[in-house]
């Protein structure tokens, strides 16, 4: 069916604003570790004041595992560690920066050390060893809160070994 000439002549022009309007979000993935020593899990203090598990971003050619493993290493210098296999968990939350809205996928993973002595990087500005309680009031983020009592049950019943 042929459209008639008079409809043609419409043209419909999206307003000149639409593109400011429409950014593209930038999806972030980071990982990082619940690290527990016993039954206190360990805290890191970023300069902005706000306090977190260790984690970061994932490099090229990186698995979670390595990605967790590497920050680990970086922000406290703790190596030594046991992987939890049986518990994970992923966060998801929009930020905005410089204008634009960012989307980041947190995923989260368990694990133990013997290690009590952490070697801050200069990426943060302190560090506590807490137990589970005092370290989910500690916790800035409430979805990192409900990560931490999401473990809870698994970081008790390691130390109860």
């Amino acid at each position: 069916m042929a459209i008639p000439e008079a409809t043609m002549m419409y043209r419909f022009r999206l307003p000149r604003v639409l593109p400011t309007l429409y950014q593209p979000v930038h999806m972030e993935t980071s990982c990082g570790f619940i690290l527990a020593n016993h039954r206190s899990i360990l805290l890191l203090q970023y300069p902005q004041g706000h306090w977190s598990f260790p984690k970061g971003h994932v490099e090229g050619g990186e698995d979670h595992h390595s990605t967790a493993r590497r920050e680990l290493l970086e922000e406290t210098g703790i190596e030594k560690i046991r992987i939890i296999p049986s518990w994970s968990h992923r966060t998801e939350y929009s930020y905005s920066r410089k204008g634009s809205t960012n989307q980041k996928q947190v995923y989260w993973y368990l694990a133990t050390t013997d290690e009590f002595q952490v070697k801050l990087s200069h990426e943060h500005t302190n560090f506590l060893w807490l137990d589970i309680e005092n370290a989910v009031n500690q916790l800035t983020f409430e979805q990192e809160k409900n990560v931490l009592s999401s473990a809870r049950k698994v970081i008790e019943s390691l130390s109860a070994d």
